[in-house]
C-alpha cells in the first residue's frame, strides 16, 4: 500500500490525528525506534510464514522472535519462512533499482534468524546455528540470487557476513564460499565483524581477495569488547558503548589488508562505517578523521 493511500485509509477510520510521518528511514524496528525516541519493543513488526499456499503475518513487538514450540502448538506445524520465489520477487526489485542508479554490486546478509537486533540477547553464545539442511538451502539460494543478479542485471551478489548471524566465524564463511560458485556468489569482507568474532582480517582477505567486491572498513576497541563479553551485552549495547570505530582508531593493523587489496587490484567501494554512538563521537570529526588514515595508507 501506498503512503497516500495509507494515509487517505486512516483518515476515514478517523485517524488522522494519528499519523506521524518522518523524514528519516524506519525501515527496521531500530530506525523506527530511534525516529520515534521510544524502545524497540514499542515498536510493531510483523512477520511473515507460509501456511499450506496461504502466507500467515504475525503481528509482534519489535523485539520478539518466534517461539518454534508454540508456533507448532498453535498451527500445528513448523514455522516455515516465505519460499525462494517470494525472495526472488523482492530481490529482483532491489536490482532493478540499483541498476537505474548504475550499482555494481548488490548486498545480503542473513536476517532470519539473526540475533544482532536483539537488547536483550548476549551478542556472544546465543546466535543461530544451521544444520546440513539449511546450509544447503542457504548456499542453493545464495547461487540462486547471484546468477539472477549477474546475468539479467549485470550486478554482482556480496554477502556480508556479521555477528550474530548465521555467517558469522571464518569456518562459517569457509563453509559459505565452498558451497556457492565463485561465478555467482561474492564476498562483503568487513575488518570490523571478522575482529569482533575473534578472526583475523589479514588472513581472511589474503585467502579470499580474489572473491571479494565489496569492503567495509572499522576498527574494533578490544577493551570494549571484553566488557561485551564479560557482561553479556547485546550487539546493539556493544555498538553503544564503543565497540566499533573508524580505521585507525583501534587494534586493527590496516598497513597489510590495504596491501592486499592494492596487489590484488581490488577496484570496488571501500565504505567507511563509524558506528558509534554521535553523542560521544562526533560524526563530521571521526569522518575527517577517516578520510585523512586512509588517504595517508593508500594514497587515495
Amino acid at each position: 500500500m501506498s503512503l497516500t493511500k495509507a494515509t487517505n485509509y486512516l483518515k476515514e477510520k478517523g485517524y488522522a490525528d494519528h499519523i506521524i510521518i518522518l523524514e528519516q528511514s524506519t525501515a527496521t524496528v531500530m530506525e523506527a525506534a530511534d525516529a520515534l525516541g521510544v524502545k524497540p519493543g514499542m515498536i510493531a513488526k510483523t512477520m511473515s510464514f507460509m501456511q499450506g499456499d496461504k502466507a500467515v503475518l504475525i503481528l509482534t513487538e519489535g523485539t520478539a522472535r518466534i517461539d518454534n514450540r508454540k508456533y507448532k502448538d498453535y498451527f500445528h506445524n513448523k514455522a516455515k519462512m516465505i519460499p525462494f520465489e517470494e525472495v526472488e520477487k523482492e530481490f529482483r526489485a532491489q536490482l532493478a533499482f540499483l541498476k537505474a542508479m548504475g550499482a555494481k554490486v548488490i548486498g545480503a546478509s542473513e536476517q532470519s534468524y539473526s540475533v544482532q537486533g536483539q537488547l536483550d540477547t548476549p551478542i556472544f553464545g546465543h546466535k543461530y546455528e544451521m544444520n546440513d539442511q539449511e546450509w544447503d538451502t542457504f548456499c542453493t539460494g545464495m547461487n540462486k540470487l547471484g546468477k539472477i543478479a549477474k546475468e539479467e542485471y549485470g550486478i554482482a551478489l556480496t554477502f556480508h557476513h556479521h555477528m550474530g548471524t548465521v555467517v558469522q566465524s571464518l569456518a562459517e564463511v569457509d563453509r559459505m564460499m565452498e558451497n556457492t560458485d565463485p561465478e555467482y556468489v561474492s564476498l562483503l569482507f568487513d575488518t570490523g565483524h571478522f575482529t569482533y568474532c575473534g578472526e583475523d582480517p589479514l588472513e581472511v582477505v589474503k585467502k579470499y581477495v580474489h572473491r571479494i567486491k565489496h569492503v567495509h572498513l572499522k576498527d574494533i576497541r578490544p577493551e570494549v569488547v571484553e566488557q561485551v563479553k564479560k557482561e553479556n551485552m547485546s550487539f546493539l549495547a556493544g555498538v553503544r558503548a564503543g565497540a566499533f570505530t573508524i580505521p585507525g582508531d583501534g587494534c586493527i593493523n590496516y598497513d597489510p589488508i590495504f596491501k592486499v587489496l592494492e596487489e590484488a587490484g581490488y577496484e570496488g567501494y571501500m565504505v567507511v562505517e563509524a558506528e558509534q554512538d554521535p553523542a560521544k563521537a562526533n560524526p563530521l570529526e571521526y569522518a575527517i578523521r577517516a578520510r585523512k588514515f586512509i588517504a595517508e595508507k593508500t594514497g587515495l
